[in-house]
């Protein structure tokens, strides 16, 4: 168990799954704790909560990021259990509506709202769903942002990258791995195309460009990158660090006040705290 009382005197997040078999992750602040996604069974969830001296009601809020089945699964199970808002956008809203026993508040990319103490940004992302956003949560000038589920790093993206301490960002699949793989072609098509998933080169180009950008404005910051979403069949942790890690050294940047680690797909992380 850590100390998660401690924790929550700064911001913090773990991640509770990251994968195509599940996606859920805790924000935490002095507070407050919010859930984002919830993409393994409700069971899970609560053990995992209670690994970390939490539990489902101790739980302000849940977020989803859209509606696919990776992100959603414990949904209608939360909902019966949990008298919290639920938060999606309107066109993932509509796809999980008939599974939903109660109403979801609507929220919308580029209009912050508030949890108790975060301020919450939703952003649009390039995923093949709804109405997919990813978010970014703010509270006492500490930030953190979940960019996952995209298949490319648009301007609207990098600019909610910008500043944050922590950040989640999917590096989802080697490319060459899975063209070599056994996926069927139109799903492969699907992973690689721009409404699909971040590569670990397309994560390493993002990630580059970000702090290359904060460099020439004078604006580097300690910051903990964890690498998302990792595919089981077309990918591995050491290779998307051992990538990620080596543009950076080609473009000059290994090593700039930023900590690189990736995320298991089926275990609970440690707990990152800023």
């Amino acid at each position: 168990m850590v100390d998660t009382e401690a924790a929550m005197m700064n911001m913090a997040i773990c991640s509770l799954s990251s994968g195509s078999s599940g996606n859920s992750y805790l924000v935490l602040s002095e507070n407050t704790a919010v859930l984002v996604d919830a993409g393994v069974s409700a069971r899970q969830i609560d053990q995992r909560l209670k690994s970390l001296g939490l539990s489902l009601e101790s739980l302000d809020a849940v977020l989803i990021t859209h509606e696919h089945q990776d992100h959603v699964k414990a949904l209608p199970v939360l909902m019966k259990k949990l008298a919290v808002p639920f938060f999606a956008t309107g066109g993932t809203e509509q796809a999980v509506r008939e599974t939903c026993p109660k109403a979801i508040d609507l929220i919308a990319a580029g209009e912050e709202f508030q949890i108790k103490d975060i301020s919450v940004r939703p952003f649009t992302v390039s995923h093949d769903a709804a109405e997919p956003v990813g978010f970014s949560f703010c509270c006492k000038e500490r930030k953190i942002s979940i960019v996952t589920d995209t298949g490319c790093v648009t301007d609207e993206i990098r600019m909610n990258m910008r500043g944050s301490d922590i950040l989640v960002l999917e590096s989802n699949h080697d490319v060459n791995i899975l063209r070599i793989g056994r996926y069927p072609w139109f799903l492969k098509q699907r992973i690689i195309g721009e409404k699909g998933h971040l590569s670990n080169d397309a994560a390493a180009e993002a990630l580059a460009d970000l702090l290359e950008e904060e460099k020439e404005a004078g604006l580097e910051r300690d910051r903990i990158v964890l690498l998302a979403h990792l595919s089981k069949e077309n990918n591995f942790p050491q290779m998307a660090l051992t990538t990620v890690r080596n543009l950076l050294e080609e473009r000059g940047l290994a090593g700039r006040r930023t900590r690189i680690e990736t995320l298991s797909r089926t275990e609970t992380s440690p707990l990152y705290i800023v």
